[in-house]
């Protein structure tokens, strides 16, 4: 799939901003703080319904701008033209599909963007909610299905939590309707991730092997959130006096996690701050080679701040991997990155908010 136009209004420094994207590389280069990044940051709002950047929804909006809004049309495999847009004028967001009206799953179904940027380590590095939310961006691509029950899992989890906070006496039958719908929801959001776990593992072999492979053999670990040898039900039961001493649910398809260890690099901590960023570009890499499997088309791919986050080398595999694989791609840098320099692109460049192309 690729976005043959993008339109952003009022997106930090974006207040206006139009462009006609070519089919595979879009590189954007300008002076930090130009508003490159915000260009990809649109793109990654259709797909996720929200930013890849840390910090307060609140800071999406420009200075004195009543509301923000992102439009794109979209062509998918077989040449289908997709017309989409998100906005947002309250706290809540607005998706639109061929002008009318629509709900984010539409939304976010239809339209599939992975990312690599600065704070992408923090997929190896940091907690557990960023890991899940990478595996279940995933598996919502192969069971649509997914949103709607994690939706459901929310709302029972969000139940029995109100129960904790107020203190609600453990042998209370008000707990076991909620714990009953959790258990058996979680039974099959567990389900679902390990299915997708499963046909994610060549391709995180393959694509973390290419580019760390001084660590060794990569090994994928993963926890459901709550004990293998016994029903979430009984353990939620069990749990409910500790659980009201913490005021929270701490057992859980919300508690699950993932890890990746490497033969010579059996813990995170072994690995430097180069090699987190490596791990987490195998993962998006990988990830992309699914779905590519799975639609029989290659989502977006956004780099953001190539240069400074892959060495030379590196980033010459990434751009021929990408370019081989016929993927639009989207690049910012502060110049044009030098593995580029010898395949097909077009370059725009970016000051104080506006983008003018070069090529």
């Amino acid at each position: 799939m690729r976005l043959d136009r993008l339109r952003i209004q009022n997106l930090r420094c974006l207040h206006e901003a139009e462009l006609v994207l070519a089919p595979g590389i879009n590189v954007f280069v300008g002076a930090n703080g130009a508003g490159k990044t915000s260009v990809l940051e649109a793109v990654f709002l259709l797909s996720h319904a929200r930013s890849f950047r840390s910090g307060a929804r609140e800071a999406l909006l420009a200075r004195g701008a009543a509301r923000l809004s992102v439009f794109a049309e979209l062509r998918q495999s077989g040449g289908r033209l997709l017309r989409l847009g998100l906005g947002r004028e309250t706290s809540r967001w607005e998706a639109r599909m061929e002008g009318e009206g629509a709900n984010l799953g539409e939304l976010i179904a239809e339209c599939a963007v992975t990312c690599f940027e600065p704070g992408s380590h923090a997929l190896i590095a940091g907690g557990a909610e960023e890991r899940r939310r990478f595996l279940d961006w995933g598996v919502f691509h192969v069971e649509h299905a997914f949103l709607d029950t994690w939706r459901r899992y929310q709302r029972a989890l969000k139940q029995r939590n109100s129960l904790l906070r107020s203190g609600t006496e453990p042998g209370s039958p008000l707990y076991a309707p909620w714990e009953a719908e959790l258990a058996n929801l979680a039974d099959w959001i567990d389900g679902q991730r390990r299915d997708y776990l499963e046909r994610l593992k060549p391709h995180l072999h393959a694509c973390v092997i290419a580019l760390l492979p001084e660590l060794g053999e990569p090994e994928l670990r993963y926890r459901r959130g709550w004990a293998e040898d016994r029903v979430l039900g009984e353990q939620l039961e069990a749990q409910r006096g500790r659980d009201l001493a913490r005021g929270h649910t701490s057992l859980g398809a919300h508690r699950a996690d993932w890890s990746l260890a490497f033969e010579h690099a059996p813990q995170r901590e072994h690995l430097s701050r180069g090699q987190e960023k490596l791990t987490a570009l195998g993962c998006m890499l990988a990830q992309a080679r699914l779905y590519a499997d799975q639609h029989g088309d290659w989502p977006i791919i956004c780099l953001d701040d190539l240069a400074s986050e892959l060495d030379e080398a590196h980033q010459a595999a990434v751009i021929a991997q990408l370019a081989e694989s016929g993927a639009q791609v989207l690049v910012t840098g502060t110049e044009l990155p030098g593995p580029l320099r010898g395949f097909p692109h077009r370059m725009f460049h970016v000051e104080q908010g506006q983008l003018t192309p070069l090529l």
